[in-house]
């Protein structure tokens, strides 16, 4: 018994004495997502409360230390590396014409065909490129996160 009692206890001086695991640096792109989903549309809204595409974007790859972005659309569609719509990966940032005048909206790409924005209609929701509104609307996609902040999206 006395062999038992002390096995016990040195298990739990290993276990408690471990390292305690940092829940905040695993953040992943889909969790930032996920707890903003519904979030109304604003214009010129880049916080909880409200947001304009562009802004959400702006929230969004702030939390993985991507803070230099432009503030529009329009601009944010210049920086960054341009990648094919085969290439696309989690994080990287779409934009389409939405009113027959150029760039007016962008979102970031989640994987699986899937880019999460601020609707102008809905607030931030997840789309498929594929819905036949974005697909005929689609400009082009960059890529303005370094290899640190994705694998920071991704979770590994």
């Amino acid at each position: 018994m006395k062999k038992v009692i002390l096995s016990l206890i040195a298990a739990a001086a290993i276990f408690t004495s471990a390292a305690p695991r940092t829940y905040a640096s695993e953040v992943k792109l889909e969790s930032v997502v996920d707890q903003v989903l519904g979030t109304p549309y604003q214009y010129g809204g880049n916080t909880t409360s409200g947001f304009d595409c562009s802004g959400f974007v702006l929230y969004v790859l702030r939390k993985f230390n991507v803070d230099d972005l432009p503030r529009t659309s329009q601009s944010q569609a210049r920086v960054g590396t341009s990648v094919a719509k085969d290439d696309l990966r989690a994080g990287d940032l779409v934009f389409f014409n939405t009113f027959g005048r150029g760039i007016s909206h962008a979102g970031v790409y989640i994987g699986g065909g899937q880019f999460a924005h601020a609707s102008s209609s809905k607030g931030v929701r997840i789309s498929k490129l594929s819905d036949s509104y974005y697909q005929d609307r689609y400009v082009t996609a960059r890529r303005v996160a370094d290899e640190q902040s994705y694998v920071k999206m991704i979770g590994e």
